[in-house]
């Protein structure tokens, strides 16, 4: 049976846990040689090996996203096992909740080369691999905070906005190699990452407010996702993919 991704090669980061996880557990049901990245190292190899326990095809390989030649190493690892790379998942991510007095100059770099330095080292080195093979998907995860203000994190969302228009940027330059390059907008979602932050009762009251009346979940982000890695989206780039049960349309 043919899947979305049969004869693809993902790369995704921040895959330990969370969003990232669903993600490589759902591109491996669906075909694809997934390299599992990430700098938990016990629970991100654990990921790949349920991967292949259940019949995919997967590899773990530490990869601290700000570091360009970790970046180097992981792509090349991916290339010399699978022989090419055809789609690249910027997934890895922190939250910090610090409005802008309280954010440190210390705390704001520390934000910025995660989450934005991490996807523009990604996309550098995946383009030449992608190159090679003829062309390829790279989704940058940003958030609905890229897209409106919610006050109080002041780092967080300028690294989201920034990806944003970095996607736009990137996809512009690369669209005539055939390399779609497509940004992502979760709302609040049911994670480990947004549970670490807040409480219960704060996440009873966020899924309130949003119009459908519930927190997304990460399979919610992973079909979308799916759907920007497989040729599907074949005339997508540039664009922004809002999964947020109506939030930001308020």
């Amino acid at each position: 049976m043919t899947t979305k991704l049969t004869g693809k090669v993902a790369l995704i980061t921040g895959a330990a846990r969370g969003q990232g996880a669903v993600e490589a557990k759902l591109f491996a049901r669906e075909g694809a040689k997934v390299i599992v990245a990430d700098v938990m190292d016990t629970e991100g190899r654990e990921v790949a090996e349920q991967i292949i326990s259940d019949g995919g095809d997967a590899l773990y390989c530490h990869l601290d996203v700000t570091q360009e030649a970790e970046w180097q190493q992981t792509i090349a690892t991916a290339v010399s096992t699978f022989g090419k790379l055809n789609v690249l998942v910027n997934n890895a991510g922190i939250l910090k909740w610090e409005g802008l007095e309280e954010t440190s100059l210390e705390l704001w770099n520390q934000v910025v080369n995660v989450n934005q330095t991490g996807a523009f080292l990604g996309m550098k080195h995946a383009v030449p691999a992608m190159r090679q093979c003829g062309g390829g998907s790279i989704i940058n995860i940003s958030s609905i905070a890229g897209l409106v203000g919610i006050g109080n994190a002041a780092a967080y969302q300028a690294t989201k906005g920034a990806i944003r228009i970095l996607t736009k940027s990137a996809a512009i330059e690369y669209a005539r190699e055939n390399i779609r390059i497509n940004s992502v907008h979760p709302g609040v979602i049911d994670t480990k990452m947004m549970t670490d932050l807040v409480d219960g009762d704060g996440m009873n009251k966020m899924a309130k407010i949003t119009p459908m009346g519930r927190l997304g979940t990460a399979e919610d982000i992973a079909k979308g996702v799916l759907f920007l890695a497989s040729d599907d989206s074949a005339y997508m780039t540039g664009s922004e993919m809002v999964i947020d049960g109506g939030y930001s349309a308020q």
